[in-house]
């Protein structure tokens, strides 16, 4: 059977107490209208219930912290130096040396890279060790290969380099090339962020 339709006669049992036998008519639509009022009061249920939770749930996340700031790259020239040939850090080179140890905070490193120079490592040293990484050596002249390999990292950077280093190494990695760095100057750090935009930062200060 294909169920109630419009007018269908439901017969009256001969023993029941309204009398006698009879058919009961019911009106065209009448169960038609229980699905109907059942779609009102569901409709009524998303527009008083869900729909509220949806928009509140998608105004959450519009003001969600925001995400971190990608990993950018630092640059800087090895720290003051002795004198002679493949010289050491001298006694102030090594004292700022472990004051870099400490300046990054929250966003340190995740790969150091030096030149293979002796005064580039000691630079590099102290904040290796505290953070548990090895620095990795490149070679002064290969600036396209240097960049190459830390385009390959996922975090943040460190490059240690020399004062006519630095600058072709800030705008190989897409940033404004910095002015030339005076023979008597350390300390200087460039942030190399994703986009290419540059902020110069120092050892003294953030």
């Amino acid at each position: 059977m294909g169920g109630f339709g419009p007018g269908w006669l439901i017969p009256r049992s001969p023993h029941s107490s309204w009398g006698p036998a009879a058919d009961i008519r019911l009106p065209s639509g009448a169960l038609c209208g229980t699905k109907d009022r059942e779609g009102v009061f569901a409709m009524t249920f998303l527009r008083r219930f869900a729909l509220p939770f949806l928009v509140a749930l998608a105004a959450g996340a519009a003001f969600a912290a925001p995400a971190a700031p990608a990993p950018g790259v630092y640059v800087m020239r090895h720290l003051q130096k002795d004198a002679g040939d493949d010289p050491g850090l001298s006694a102030e080179g090594k004292a700022n040396a472990e004051r870099l140890a400490g300046w990054f905070g929250a966003d340190a490193p995740r790969a150091i890279y030096v030149s293979s120079t002796r005064r580039a490592r000691e630079t590099a040293a102290p904040l290796a060790r505290k953070l548990h990484i090895d620095a990795k050596e490149y070679a002064p002249a290969d600036v396209a290969g240097l960049v190459a390999r830390v385009r390959q990292e996922s975090g943040t950077v460190l490059i240690v380099g020399h004062s006519n280093t630095v600058p072709v190494i800030v705008e190989a990695l897409g940033g404004a090339r910095p002015a030339p760095i005076a023979d008597d100057s350390f300390g200087d750090i460039w942030r190399v962020a994703p986009g290419g935009v540059v902020e110069k930062k120092s050892l003294g200060g953030r």
